[in-house]
């Protein structure tokens, strides 16, 4: 399967990068802490989100004050992926970005007694 990736730079309350995949007829999102990276030895928390509609992934712009998620918006990598491998748990991705290329890899972190089933692992494979 392939589909369009992006990453968008995302001036809310605090700095972080948003993960968005073409999957399943949306973009499914993760929020990533920090700048990712495609130093294979530093993997980077990502946080899956809500999916959002396909036509987001071109937005760039203004989220108003007193919205979610409020504070500027820009791309900052942007391309096409394909899934190596898709498991429950993880997905092996040949990403084909400006700043990102070759193959990532998402992988669930098993939760902690309690806490949400939501959090992943980004980084690029070891070739």
């Amino acid at each position: 399967m392939t589909g369009k990736y992006v990453i968008h730079k995302h001036h809310a309350r605090k700095l972080h990068y948003d993960l968005r995949l073409e999957m399943d007829g949306v973009l499914k999102s993760w929020a990533v802490p920090k700048e990712p990276t495609d130093d294979p030895k530093v993997k980077r928390l990502a946080i899956q989100v809500e999916d959002h509609e396909l036509d987001y992934g071109d937005f760039e712009g203004e989220i108003p004050e007193g919205s979610y998620g409020a504070g500027r918006v820009e791309i900052w990598d942007k391309g096409n992926y394909e899934i190596i491998n898709r498991k429950e748990r993880k997905l092996i991705l040949n990403i084909q970005g400006e700043r990102l290329k070759g193959n990532f890899v998402l992988v669930k972190i098993k939760p902690r007694q309690g806490k949400r089933d939501n959090n992943w692992l980004f980084f690029r494979k070891k070739e």
